[in-house]
């Protein structure tokens, strides 16, 4: 069910992409939302609502399914199921026509995901969770093998509050890395990290849960490490959020410690 609403929002959004739309902000300048993101949620949530009812559904977006009194929450519950839900995850992305966003879902149960998808459909590309782990368009991906450091590249989670800014994380870590990357969608990156693209990723901040848990999911489902900036292992709402092919992951939290710092 996740990767089918997925896959329906993602189409919905699709539909959209590259045509004239109003966008609109939110908290900032960068946070943005235009009727592709409304339009995408209302086609996830109608999805799901097709064979579950009445379960809680966690969005970023406030639209639902016409004709439905369907209450929509902004934090997981912590007992019983739910749906978590982003309809374009790098909607700022999605406006400049880049192709890097990606529609997320995914199913929980006592806050814990046990089913993800994420889907981009302007690259082509699906990632999901199932009995056997990680998948990208029906082929099992796992994290990748690299533990040296220096062949090693990292991306760059969301957004970074003030002083230290993703700039001086690069500063810090670049004579302990290969490099880093920011692509502007959070649920992209962390599909990355479960498919080997990347080696980790890394934020200081505490995000969004539609933002982060279908990803996280991908990547332990993928083999990978997910922890918060402490180390210890990743919940929603935890401090930051450091994310690895585990080979190389205390290195990885020592420099988001140092950073933030």
């Amino acid at each position: 069910m996740a990767e089918r609403a997925a896959r329906a929002g993602g189409a919905a959004a699709q539909e959209r992409f590259r045509e004239p739309l109003d966008v609109e902000t939110k908290n900032g300048p960068l946070d943005v939302v235009t009727a592709a993101d409304r339009e995408a949620q209302r086609a996830v949530l109608a999805t799901i609502g097709q064979e579950f009812t009445g379960e809680p559904l966690v969005c970023e977006e406030d639209s639902r399914p016409p004709g439905t009194d369907t209450q929509l929450r902004k934090q997981l519950p912590g007992a019983g199921p739910a749906w978590v839900v982003d309809p374009i995850d790098g909607t700022a992305n999605y406006v400049r026509e880049l192709r890097y966003w990606a529609t997320s879902v995914a199913a929980v149960e006592g806050g814990e995901p046990v089913a993800a998808a994420t889907y981009l459909p302007a690259l082509g590309d699906s990632y999901t969770t199932g009995p056997e782990g990680a998948t990208r368009n029906g082929e099992r991906v796992t994290v990748s093998d690299r533990a040296d450091p220096a062949t090693c590249t990292v991306g760059l989670l969301g957004w970074w509050d003030g002083e230290p800014d993703p700039a001086s994380l690069h500063r810090v870590g670049s004579n302990r890395f290969g490099g880093f990357r920011r692509f502007g969608s959070m649920q992209a990156t962390l599909a990355l990290v479960a498919a080997g693209s990347l080696d980790g990723a890394v934020t200081h901040v505490s995000p969004h849960p539609w933002d982060t848990v279908a990803g996280v999911h991908l990547v332990r489902a993928a083999g990978g490490t997910a922890t918060d900036i402490h180390g210890d292992r990743w919940t929603d709402g935890a401090s930051g959020l450091v994310v690895s092919n585990g080979q190389t992951h205390a290195r990885l939290v020592e420099l988001a410690q140092e950073s933030s710092a």
